[in-house]
C-alpha cells in the first residue's frame, strides 16, 4: 500500500505525531494544467510547501497532476518539474530530502480530456482511499487553464468527480474572470450552475503578497494610532503602484485582449484599494464581515470618467503585435500598456482624498507598493541640521506597504518615525534595526520603523495554505468580482479609442509619463515630443468651433470636449449677467447622460460661478426616490451639487416622492412645483433652461404624442415614458418657452439621425417635441458636437 508506506516513512522521520492523527481524513489535490507555465513556476512549489507545512496536521494527501497531454509524455513533463522542487533555507536537509521524496511518490499524472477520464479519476481516488482505509476530508481542483475551458471542466467535475457527502469541494480559479461586466456575469452564471459560492476560490495572487495581506491586520492591530488619522482630514493622498521593466513580448495575444487596466488595475490594485478604503469589521478574521465591508467600499467609489485616466503605450508594442499576431504593416493598436487612474471615494471617511492607481510595462524599475501620505501641518523653526533629526515633524509622514522588488527587494512595512511606532506580530514580522544607506521616497531608512517578514513566502504558497484552511477572505467572491467590473467597465468603454501617449521604455521615459491632478481630473504634465508621434495614428481634427444656424437659431459645434467647455463658459456668463441685473439666477437643468460631462466641467473649472445667488431647478424627473441612482437629481448631486456651494434653500428638486408613494396625481406634486416656480421665479420665466434631445425627438420628459405638456395652461405635468421608469414629471413646453434663454445640448454619433431629421422638419411638437421649443421672448441656442452633426 503506497500511501501507508509514505506515512510510515514520514512517521519514522518524526514528521508526524501519531498514526491516529493520520486517519482524520484524506485530501486529494488535482492540479489541472499541471505542465503549464504557472504550474511550473509557482503552483507545484506552492503545493509542496503546503505538504511540508501540513504533513503533521492529521490529514493525508495525494496530488494529481492533470492536463490534455497523453499519459507518458505528460508524466515525464510533470516529474521534470517535481525534481526541481526546493525547501526553504531553514528546513533541515534530511527532512527536506524525505519530504520531497514522499511528495513525488504521492504525486501522479492523469490525462483529463473526456468525461470518461474524469470518471476514471474519481474511481482511482475512491479505490485508493478504500484500500488505505481512509475517509475523505475533501478535494481541491486547481484550474490552471484558460477561462474558456472552465465551463466544460466544471461540468465534468460536477457530474462525475465530486467529493462524497460529508467531504468538501474547493475549486480554485485563475484570472482573467471575464473581459468586462457582461462577460464576467456570463462566466459567473455558468460556474454557479455547477458549484456553490462557498466552493469557489477565485485567485488574485496579490492577496497572497505578504505586504498586501498584512494591510487589514495592520489596520486592526494599530487601531489606537490609526483611528484618529485614517481619514480625509489627515491623509493627503494614496498611491497604489505596480511598475514593471519587462514588456509584453511573447504575451501580445493576451495583452491585445486585455491591456494594462484589465490585467493589473481591475484586480490586483483594486483589491489593495479595498483593504485601504473599507471600514474595518469588528473581527477581521471573519471572512463574511470582511467581504461585506469590501462590497460597501465598492459602492462608495465615484464613477470613473474618461478624464480620470492617462494612458500610454511603449513604442515597440505595435511592432511586436504585428510580428506575433501577423498583423498588416502599419497596424495601430489602441491597447494601453501604461495607465494612471485617479479614483475618489464618496464615503464620509475618504471624500476628497485622491487614490492614484498606476501600472505599466517597459518602465524604469520593477517595484510594487502601497503608499499612504499624510498631510503635514507642521512649520519647523529650527535649523536644517535639527530638521534632519529622525523625529522632526517637518519630515514627510507616511505608511508604506512595500510589496517587493525595487530598492528594498523584500516585502516590508514602513512607518515614519514621526507618526507612531506600530504594533506588529512578533512571530511573523521583525524590525530591521541595522539601517543601510538606502533611501525610500527620498528619505533614509533610518527615518522609518521598518519591518519585514520573519519567513518570506511567495504569494502562491500563502494562497494555497488559505485554500487548505478555507479562508474565503483571501479570494474574490462572485459579488466582489462583479462589483469590481461594474466600477471599471464604464471607463474601459469610454477609452476604447482614446489616443495613447507613446513612450520609448525604461529610463528613457524620463518625465514623459508623469501626470498631475487638476480639479478632479488627471493629465500628463509634459507635452508628447513630436518625434514620438506615430505617423499612422489618427489624430483629432484641428477644426475650430463652428458657429452658424440650426433650425433658424444659433448653432455652436465643436468636438465634444471643446463644445462642453464653450457651453459651460456661456452658462457662467449668463449667470453673471443675471445676478448683476436682478441679484439671482434661475437655472433649470435636464437629466440624462449628456449633461453629466457639463456638470463635471462646471464643478471643476468654474470657480467664479455665482453659485451663492443661483437657484437650481429640474426640467424633468423620473418617478423614483431621490436617493435612487436613476434619479436626475441624484445624478445632478453626484456630479455637480456636492462639489459647489449652492445654498440649501436654492435647491428645488421635483416633488416626485410624496406620502411615501411616487407620482400619484392626487398628491398634487405637479401643482406644488408649479406654485413654487410662480412664487420664486419672476413671471415664471427661468433665466436659462438646459435641454437635451432623445433619439425619438423627445425633450425634457415630453415624448411624441404625449397627452399632456405639449400645449395648454398646465406648467408642470406627469407624463409617460416608453422606457423604464415609465412615470415622469416634467416642465411643460409652454413653460419652457417662457424662458429668457434655452440651450439645447446634443452629443454623440447616436444622435446623428435625429439631428439630421430635425434640420429638415418644421414646428411639429406632437411628432417631435423638441421642434416645439421656441422661446417667445428669449433666445434658443443649439450646442451640437461634430459626431451628432456630421456622423
Amino acid at each position: 500500500k503506497m500511501l501507508s508506506r509514505v506515512l510510515c516513512t514520514v512517521l519514522f522521520m518524526g514528521a508526524l505525531p501519531s498514526l491516529a492523527e493520520v486517519s482524520q481524513g484524506h485530501i486529494s489535490v488535482v492540479l489541472l494544467g499541471a505542465t503549464g507555465d504557472l504550474a511550473k513556476k509557482y503552483l507545484w512549489q506552492g503545493l509542496f510547501q503546503l505538504y511540508m507545512d501540513k504533513v503533521s496536521s492529521g490529514h493525508s494527501f495525494t496530488f494529481h497532476g492533470a492536463a490534455l497531454t497523453a499519459q507518458e509524455p505528460g508524466q515525464r513533463l510533470m516529474f521534470d518539474v517535481l525534481k526541481k522542487l526546493a525547501c526553504p533555507p531553514d528546513e533541515s536537509p534530511n527532512r527536506c530530502a524525505v519530504l520531497k521524496d514522499q511528495f513525488v511518490k504521492l504525486s501522479r499524472y492523469h490525462q483529463l480530456k473526456t468525461a470518461e477520464n474524469y470518471t476514471m479519476l474519481n474511481r482511482e481516488i475512491e479505490t485508493l482511499l478504500h484500500q488505505e482505509g481512509l475517509k475523505e476530508a475533501g478535494r481541491i481542483f486547481y484550474f490552471s487553464v484558460p477561462p474558456f475551458a472552465y465551463t466544460e471542466i466544471a461540468s465534468h467535475i460536477n457530474s462525475s468527480c465530486r467529493a462524497p457527502p460529508g467531504a468538501w469541494l474547493r475549486v480554485v480559479l485563475e484570472k482573467p474572470f471575464g473581459h468586462d461586466l457582461k462577460s464576467a456575469q456570463q462566466l459567473a452564471a455558468e460556474l454557479t450552475s455547477f458549484f456553490r459560492e462557498e466552493e469557489m476560490f477565485r485567485v488574485d495572487h496579490y492577496l497572497g503578497k505578504q505586504a498586501v495581506a498584512h494591510i487589514l491586520p495592520f489596520r486592526d492591530q494599530n487601531r489606537q494610532f490609526l483611528d484618529p488619522i485614517w481619514n480625509r482630514h489627515h491623509v493627503e493622498r494614496v498611491e497604489i503602484v505596480l511598475k514593471e521593466t519587462v514588456d509584453a513580448k511573447g504575451r501580445t495575444s493576451f495583452y491585445e485582449q486585455y491591456g494594462v487596466i484589465r490585467d493589473v488595475l481591475q484586480n490586483h490594485l483594486t483589491e489593495a484599494l479595498m483593504f485601504l478604503t473599507m471600514e474595518l469589521p469588528a473581527n477581521v478574521s471573519r471572512a463574511e464581515e470582511v467581504l461585506q465591508c469590501k462590497l460597501q467600499a465598492f459602492q462608495s467609489l465615484r464613477r470613473l470618467e474618461k478624464s480620470s485616466a492617462v494612458l500610454g503605450q511603449y513604442q515597440s508594442y505595435a511592432r511586436q503585435v504585428q510580428e506575433e499576431l501577423q498583423k498588416a504593416p502599419g497596424y495601430t493598436s489602441t491597447t494601453p500598456t501604461f495607465a494612471g487612474v485617479l479614483i475618489h471615494s464618496d464615503s464620509l471617511r475618504w471624500e476628497g482624498v485622491p487614490f492614484l492607481l498606476t501600472s505599466g510595462k517597459a518602465l524604469d524599475e520593477r517595484v510594487g507598493y502601497v503608499r499612504v501620505l499624510f498631510k503635514n501641518r507642521a512649520y519647523c523653526t529650527q535649523s536644517q541640521a535639527l530638521r534632519a533629526a529622525g523625529h522632526s515633524q517637518c519630515k514627510a509622514k507616511q505608511i508604506i506597504f512595500y510589496i517587493g522588488h525595487g530598492e528594498l527587494n523584500t516585502p516590508a512595512v514602513l512607518v515614519s518615525r514621526n507618526l507612531f511606532k506600530p504594533v506588529m506580530p512578533k512571530g511573523s514580522w521583525s524590525e530591521l534595526v541595522g539601517h543601510s544607506d538606502l533611501h525610500v521616497f527620498g528619505q533614509p531608512l533610518s527615518d522609518y520603523y521598518v519591518y519585514s517578514p520573519v519567513k518570506e513566502r511567495d504569494a502562491y504558497s500563502v494562497l494555497i495554505s488559505n485554500i487548505y484552511h478555507g479562508r474565503k477572505d483571501f479570494f474574490i467572491t462572485t459579488e466582489n468580482l462583479l462589483a469590481s467590473w461594474r466600477f471599471w467597465t464604464p471607463l474601459l468603454e469610454s477609452i476604447t479609442h482614446q489616443p495613447l501617449r507613446l513612450y520609448p521604455g525604461g529610463v528613457e521615459n524620463q518625465h514623459l509619463l508623469d501626470f498631475e491632478m487638476v480639479s478632479g481630473e488627471v493629465a500628463f504634465t509634459v507635452a508628447e515630443p513630436v518625434q514620438l508621434l506615430n505617423p499612422h495614428r489618427q489624430m483629432p481634427s484641428d477644426y475650430k468651433t463652428i458657429q452658424s444656424k440650426f433650425r433658424q437659431s444659433p448653432l455652436v459645434s465643436a468636438w465634444s470636449e471643446d463644445l462642453i467647455s464653450q457651453l459651460a463658459s456661456d452658462i457662467e456668463k449668463a449667470a453673471s449677467r443675471s445676478v448683476a441685473h436682478s441679484g439671482q439666477f434661475h437655472l433649470a437643468l435636464s437629466g440624462g447622460s449628456s449633461p453629466v460631462v457639463l456638470f463635471q466641467r462646471l464643478a471643476r473649472h468654474h470657480y467664479a460661478f455665482p453659485w451663492k445667488h443661483t437657484h437650481i431647478w429640474l426640467v424633468d424627473e423620473r418617478c423614483v426616490p431621490l436617493t435612487n441612482s436613476e434619479s436626475n437629481f441624484f445624478s445632478l448631486h453626484s456630479h455637480l451639487l456636492q462639489s459647489v456651494r449652492v445654498p440649501y434653500f436654492n435647491l428645488h428638486p421635483m416633488p416626485v416622492h410624496l406620502n411615501q408613494r411616487l407620482c400619484v396625481e392626487e398628491d398634487g406634486g405637479t401643482e406644488m412645483y408649479a406654485k413654487e416656480i410662480v412664487a420664486l421665479v419672476a413671471n415664471a420665466s427661468f433665466d436659462l433652461v438646459l435641454l437635451g434631445v432623445g433619439t425619438d425627438g423627445h425633450t425634457a420628459s415630453l415624448f411624441p404624442h404625449s397627452e399632456t405638456g405639449l400645449e395648454g395652461a398646465q406648467t408642470v405635468v406627469l407624463t409617460e415614458s416608453p422606457v423604464k421608469p415609465h412615470q415622469r414629471m416634467s416642465l411643460s413646453l409652454p413653460l419652457i418657452n417662457r424662458a429668457r434663454q434655452v440651450f439645447v445640448l446634443v452629443l454623440g454619433k447616436g444622435k446623428h439621425d435625429i439631428t439630421t431629421l430635425l434640420s429638415r422638419v418644421g414646428h411639429q411638437p406632437r411628432k417631435w417635441p423638441i421642434s416645439g421649443v421656441s422661446p417667445s421672448s428669449g433666445q434658443l441656442v443649439w450646442y451640437v458636437d461634430y459626431e451628432a452633426l456630421l456622423g
